[in-house]
């Protein structure tokens, strides 16, 4: 009898497991028209030819030779939606301070990389490539503050282009199942309980296994190539047949392994042409 009630709840576990991590499977026609598609990580950025990434002239590089887009967005303090990977502005702009605790006009005082190039709003970028290349945009949401959610909206309510979102953070991709359900939405995710230390473990936890699909339900996974062997990640894409994109690839034997097993191919620092 007990090892009746062992077995029961064994398979209850499971079928909850397989419930918790179920994506949505309803819109797979819908995107077709983004797989097999090659993406330019922040843009087709160079530092040899002072191409910074997440800028103008990346994306100018990057519509140029007819590749879909990833880029980043932020809210800044006074409520514009710049493009911009990190939190910090350290790394690109070598400045104190985070984009969020900043002011449109400040952000504009900086560079990035070392160049003359400046941080764009995200309303500029949509007005350049206006449609010619598919763009998957990542919610950077360092917090449970959502207000980029809606201001994103706001912008790409109006944009006749295709596009989708995507965060690790699964708030982010829930506003938008809630608010703007026809937008294509992916989780992005990666082995988090071994990084991100600041955040906290059960919620790397929940994201890295993807058991937070139950709240946002996302029309596809987008996993750290490196560590796509979670079982989380193989039932997604073989059982529920959820496309997959992987990121980054940063050679072509990464990219072989890519094209041979997955769906969408974000890419850096070398030519996949």
């Amino acid at each position: 009898m007990l090892l009746f009630w062992i077995l029961l709840t064994v398979v209850v576990c499971f079928f909850l497991y397989l419930y918790m991590i179920m994506p949505n499977t309803s819109r797979r026609s819908k995107i077709l028209p983004y797989l097999k598609r090659d993406y330019a990580h922040r843009g087709l950025h160079d530092s040899s030819r002072l191409i910074p990434e997440n800028s103008m002239p990346a994306f100018r590089e990057a519509v140029k030779q007819n590749l879909a887009i990833e880029l980043d967005i932020h809210l800044t303090r006074d409520g514009k939606v710049v493009v911009f990977h990190d939190e910090s502005l350290k790394r690109i702009c070598n400045a104190e301070g985070t984009v969020e605790g900043s002011t449109f006009d400040a952000l504009q005082h900086l560079h990035l990389s070392g160049t003359s190039e400046h941080m764009p709003l995200f309303s500029d970028v949509l007005r350049y490539v206006n449609g010619r290349v598919p763009l998957l945009i990542e919610l950077k949401l360092p917090d449970s503050n959502m207000k980029l959610c809606p201001a994103a909206w706001d912008i790409l309510k109006d944009y006749k282009g295709p596009y989708m979102v995507q965060s690790f953070n699964s708030l982010g991709i829930r506003w938008f199942h809630k608010h703007a359900p026809q937008v294509l939405r992916g989780q992005l995710s990666s082995a988090l309980t071994r990084t991100n230390p600041e955040n906290p473990f059960l919620a790397r936890f929940c994201v890295q296994f993807l058991l937070t699909n139950l709240i946002c339900r996302p029309d596809f996974i987008s996993y750290k190539l490196a560590d796509a062997g979670n079982p989380s990640v193989w039932l997604n894409h073989y059982l529920y047949r959820i496309p997959m994109a992987v990121w980054t690839l940063r050679n072509q034997k990464a990219y072989k392994t890519a094209r041979n097993k997955y769906d969408m191919y974000i890419f850096a620092g070398f030519s996949v042409k």
